[in-house]
């Protein structure tokens, strides 16, 4: 699928460059499929992360879908006289393929965050959307001692998507690993999605996550947490952008 997918190049990245309808015929094929296949979102920090992480970029080169995710991206797609169709971030997008999924009656395994996380927000999904089934959960905090049996878990569940939330680029090297093993045909990296499904983290006003500056929001809320992901983060982001431009120009 990869290879029909248009895309625009960031950072040595490839990023899907489809409106959000087309995106999810695309999503509906994979959950069809009966191979494996890994859908990400990248944003500013995690393709700031590949350029220190050499096996996470070799993910994001293999996935059969990358998605766009937050206002950094759009900019870079800007700056090469191209744009985005629409802001595919993982805390909006993921209920499309869950809805997707629910469609489909295809199963649905929640793994990743703190303990109860998982089951809070699949409890909150299902009342908003009452035909998705819910395969199993669990959270994301194990050891290697662990994976076997979870493994064995989720295959037995007969899941069809795994929604994977163990934070960036975690998730990502694990799903790569072992969804092969999981059964499912489909694997989503979602990073902080659960948290925010289960209302353990509060979303930015509506106005806010139009314009593409939810990051600004979440700053507010923990900003020695996050400073150093935001705004340096995004500096050196738009700085290697900006190199990557001219070197192109050159």
């Amino acid at each position: 699928m990869r290879s029909r997918v248009p895309s625009v190049t960031v950072l040595g990245v490839r990023v899907a460059c489809l409106p959000s309808n087309q995106v999810l015929a695309a999503v509906g094929e994979l959950i069809d499929s009966p191979g494996q296949s890994l859908l990400v979102y990248v944003n500013a920090h995690s393709l700031n992360v590949t350029s220190v992480n050499p096996a996470y970029r070799r993910v994001l080169d293999t996935a059969d879908l990358v998605l766009n995710d937050g206002s950094g991206l759009a900019i870079a797609a800007k700056a090469q006289g191209k744009r985005f169709p629409d802001n595919l971030n993982g805390t909006d997008f993921t209920p499309r393929i869950l809805e997707l999924a629910a469609e489909r009656d295809a199963p649905v395994f929640f793994l990743g965050g703190e303990p109860g996380i998982a089951e809070a927000a699949a409890e909150k999904l299902t009342a908003q959307i009452p035909r998705l089934r819910v395969a199993g959960c669990r959270h994301g905090f194990f050891g290697r001692t662990e994976e076997a049996g979870i493994l064995r878990q989720i295959r037995e569940s007969s899941t069809r998507v795994l929604i994977v939330a163990m934070g960036n680029p975690k998730q990502e090297l694990w799903l790569n690993q072992h969804l092969g093993a999981t059964g499912a045909h489909l694997g989503v990296a979602v990073g902080a999605f659960l948290d925010f499904a289960a209302g353990k983290v509060s979303r930015a006003p509506s106005w806010m996550r139009e314009a593409g500056v939810e990051w600004v929001y979440r700053l507010m809320l923990e900003p020695k947490r996050l400073f150093r992901r935001y705004v340096l983060g995004n500096l050196l982001f738009l700085g290697r952008v900006a190199a990557e431009r001219i070197s192109t120009r050159r």
